[in-house]
Formats: structure tokens, C-alpha cells, sequence
């Protein structure tokens, strides 16, 4: 009898977790690999579109995130200063009845948590640290900060927007800074005085937005992120501590509701906005690339994760349909049915557009990966 494909999945992020899951769960022979010693609750806010909820019901953790994250009713656009509102976009039972699934904000670190809890511990490796990988050609061989060598016959790079195997596809580049900055809290929401949130809203200007959510089904902790023009970056850190002083120079003159949250602010965090051009190739030999490693964008339409579960899911498919074993063409088929998708994801996000009008977004919260009709890697088309 043949031995079942080896397939290592470096980085235990949003997108290696739902590899590792999904893969684990169709019965193939999968280990992940994360640099970190052990889990912790890490992050701050993520929406989680009813495209990415159709795949937490396959992984089996639906339920328990709609039991702890908040249901916004609409996504509301808001003017700056005057607090009037833009746009609203129908999330709630809209999203249930139209779209088959819901629309939920949640903390990243309590997401990522049950996501983790669907991986037995005997193929979840922590303080793993890529150092080197060598596609022999037959096998790939791992080498590792800690002077350990595993072997595998599949290698998938969820390893980030920083990641070894893209190094290796295509040689260390750092990622392009955007000239703009991303400042983020979490706080109890019993510490904002003076407005009362929706359960979700982005407050809009010409050149800088805050998106301003609920983390939990109680909603007892609120979360913002910004956009901010900043016109460098010291690209050695991937953070660095920001203020409330910080933020109100950024936002002042802003409407009341923007400004109750900076005064709420307990510790505020600044990060830089960072992309790639779309990559001129997913794969080679037995290494294959997803999400941040393979796609990395703004964070504007809140889809950078679910880009990568939808990759996660998509070489799950992938995988079932020709076999790990023609991991080629398994390859090929992957990029053809994501590319596209992704680059459009990658603009929209890049030109901070998404939802500031009342725009159908059936085309991005409509999409179902595991039934959409899978395109011929002859006719794949690209954003």
C-alpha cells in the first residue's frame, strides 16, 4: 500500500490553522509547524464574512463563534465630522437569509483559539522556527532554528507576509510600505462616555478612516483600527507603541463619536500597512504558497484572513480532486481557482474603497469555495 503524502504546513496563523484543519479532517497526512512556543491570544478585532463562516461550518466551529462574536445588523459609513451616515450595507438576518451563513466581528485571539482546538496535538509542532528549506526534489527537507530536520513530500507556506518559502520561490524582498499606518485598542466599552456605537462602523475622511467594531457576543469590549498617511516606516519592526495623544492629533476635529474612543483608549498600538505586487507564480516543485505569503494586503475590506481560509480550503479541494500525490497539478489547479480572486481583493483593498458607497458586496460575501465551479488552469484569468 502507498504511503499517503507527507504535507507540511509551516505557520499556525489564520490561514496554516485552516489548512492544517481542513486537510487533517479529509484524512490526508499533515503537520503544522508555528515558530511561536506556545498559543496565546493574539491581535485585536477580525470580521469574519459569511464566506469565511461557510468554511468555520465544515472545520466545526460555526456554532461557537456565533455564540461569541457580535452580529452587526448593518456595516454603516460615516462621515467625518458631521457623523452622518454614508452608506449601510445589511449584515444580521440579511446575511443568514441571503448569503446562508452570518456576519460576525470577534477578538482575533479567541477565533484563532478554537480554530487551534480543532487540531489534535500530535500534528501541531510550536517553537519551530524555519530556518531553511530544500526542495531535493523527491523530498523536501525543513531545517529548523533549533537544529532539527523534518522531511515532508508537500510544503505549504502560511509562514506570512514575511515568509521563508517565498524567500525561497523567489528570493528575500521585504514588502512594499504604503505610506500608511494602522493604529489599534481594544477596550471595555464601559470606559466610553458621551456616544453610543453601532455594532459596527467606518468613520471616513478624504485621506484617513477609523473602523469601529464589538469583539464579543456581550458586547462588552470595542475595538478600532485606522488608516492613517505616514510617510515612513522603519521596516526593522513590525509594531511600535502609539498614544492617545498620538490620536488625537491624527483625529483632530473629528465627530464625537471617534473622539469618545480615543479617550477610552487604553493602549493604542501602531502598525504599518504593508503589500506585494501579485506574485508571478504560487508554486514550484513541492512548495506552494497561501495567503499573507502569497497575497498580502491593506486590511480596508477586512478579507486579508479570510483570503487565506478561502486559500486554505480551495488546495483542501484542490487535494481531493487529483490526489496529493500530483501535487503539480493539484498546484496548478489551485492558483487558477484563486488568483483572480485574490488580486481583486488585493486592489479593492489597496484603494480603500470597499462599502463607503451603497455597493452590492454579493460578488465578495457570496462566494462559497467549496461550490463554486472549479476553472481549467488552461483558462484561469488573473485580477
Amino acid at each position: 500500500m502507498q504511503k499517503s503524502p507527507r504535507i507540511a504546513v509551516i505557520g499556525a496563523g489564520l490561514g496554516g490553522a485552516a489548512a492544517a484543519s481542513l486537510l487533517q479532517k479529509a484524512g490526508f497526512n499533515v503537520h503544522l509547524y508555528e515558530q511561536a512556543p506556545v498559543f496565546s491570544r493574539l491581535g485585536a478585532g477580525i470580521h469574519l464574512g459569511p464566506n469565511v463562516m461557510k468554511v468555520m461550518r465544515q472545520i466545526g466551529i460555526e456554532d461557537a463563534l456565533n455564540a461569541t462574536g457580535s452580529h452587526p445588523d448593518f456595516w454603516y459609513s460615516r462621515d467625518w465630522k458631521s457623523g452622518e451616515e454614508i452608506a449601510r450595507i445589511p449584515l444580521g438576518d440579511y446575511a443568514l437569509s441571503h448569503y446562508g451563513s452570518s456576519y460576525l466581528t470577534v477578538h482575533r485571539g479567541d477565533f484563532h483559539a478554537l480554530m487551534i482546538d480543532t487540531i489534535p496535538d500530535d500534528v501541531l509542532s510550536f517553537n519551530k522556527r524555519l530556518a531553511k528549506v530544500e526542495d531535493k526534489g523527491d523530498v523536501v527537507h525543513l531545517h529548523f532554528a533549533d537544529g532539527t530536520m523534518e522531511e515532508a513530500d508537500i510544503v505549504i507556506g502560511a509562514d506570512g507576509i514575511n515568509s521563508k518559502i517565498r524567500d525561497t520561490l523567489l528570493g528575500a524582498e521585504l514588502p512594499k510600505y504604503t505610506g500608511y499606518v494602522g493604529h489599534r485598542a481594544v477596550f471595555p466599552v464601559a470606559g466610553v462616555k458621551g456616544f453610543t456605537h453601532d455594532l459596527c462602523t467606518k468613520w471616513w475622511s478624504d485621506d484617513r478612516h477609523m473602523m469601529v467594531y464589538f469583539v464579543t457576543g456581550s458586547k462588552d469590549e470595542i475595538y478600532y483600527v485606522t488608516g492613517v498617511p505616514e510617510a515612513t516606516w522603519d521596516m526593522s519592526k513590525s509594531w511600535v507603541p502609539s498614544s492617545r495623544d498620538e490620536m488625537l492629533a491624527a483625529f483632530d476635529g473629528w465627530h464625537r463619536g471617534v473622539q469618545s474612543l480615543i479617550e477610552a483608549s487604553e493602549n493604542v498600538t501602531k502598525w504599518p500597512l504593508l503589500e506585494r505586487d501579485p506574485l508571478p507564480l504560487w508554486s514550484r516543485g513541492r512548495l506552494v504558497l497561501l495567503g499573507d505569503a502569497c497575497h498580502p494586503m491593506k486590511p480596508h475590506m477586512a478579507q486579508g484572513a479570510a483570503m487565506a481560509i478561502e486559500d486554505a480550503a480551495m488546495l483542501t479541494r484542490c487535494f481531493q480532486e487529483v490526489g496529493p500525490a500530483d501535487y503539480a497539478t493539484a498546484f496548478a489547479l489551485y492558483e487558477a481557482n484563486r488568483a483572480e480572486r485574490a488580486g481583486k481583493v488585493q486592489l479593492v483593498s489597496h484603494n480603500n474603497t470597499w462599502l463607503r458607497n451603497n455597493e452590492n458586496p454579493d460578488w465578495c460575501f457570496g462566494y462559497d469555495v467549496f461550490s463554486v465551479p472549479l476553472v481549467n488552469p488552461v483558462n484561469a484569468k488573473r485580477a
